[in-house]
């Protein structure tokens, strides 16, 4: 069985809820093809103890600031620390294949942009986005930017 590992912090709920959705959404898929992958989500709090990541993951974040706008007035991103600290130790950045980011859309330029930043930090993808739990349409785009992503990975540790 081919699995898609998802590290991730969920502050209120909506993160998680959109991967439980969405580990249900891809069992379905692996029942209908085997080749589909199947979601294997992890969330990472303040209590994860670090360990060295051994399997290619990708990383699901939510926005959210405290102070300034994250432009022209400061970024000061607190909340998803322990996630950020996680993929930063051990090394586990250089398996990182991308990272998937959400968000309220009404907060305009700052949309999505711990997910960006999480992109230049560790030099990962941004794949996708998603607004708040996301919507069922939502959770199959992303399955399908994910496997894509999965597959191209894979193609390139092959040669």
């Amino acid at each position: 069985m081919t699995e898609l590992n998802i590290l991730y912090i969920s502050i209120e709920g909506n993160t998680r809820s959109f991967l439980n959705r969405m580990t249900s959404y891809s069992e379905q898929q692996h029942t209908f093809n085997a080749a589909n992958p199947v979601i294997k989500p992890r969330e990472i709090t303040e209590q994860t103890m670090p360990k060295h990541e051994d399997q290619p993951f990708v990383v699901f974040v939510p926005t959210y600031l405290d102070g300034g706008n994250g432009f022209d007035s400061g970024f000061t991103e607190t909340l998803t620390t322990p996630l950020g600290e996680y993929i930063a130790q051990n090394d586990n950045a250089a398996l990182c294949m991308g990272i998937v980011g959400s968000g309220n859309k009404n907060f305009n330029e700052q949309y999505c942009l711990t997910a960006r930043e999480y992109a230049a930090k560790f030099d990962a993808p941004f794949l996708t986005d998603y607004e708040l739990r996301g919507t069922d349409r939502d959770i199959q785009r992303v399955y399908e930017v994910l496997k894509k992503r999965l597959a191209e990975y894979q193609a390139a540790q092959a040669k």
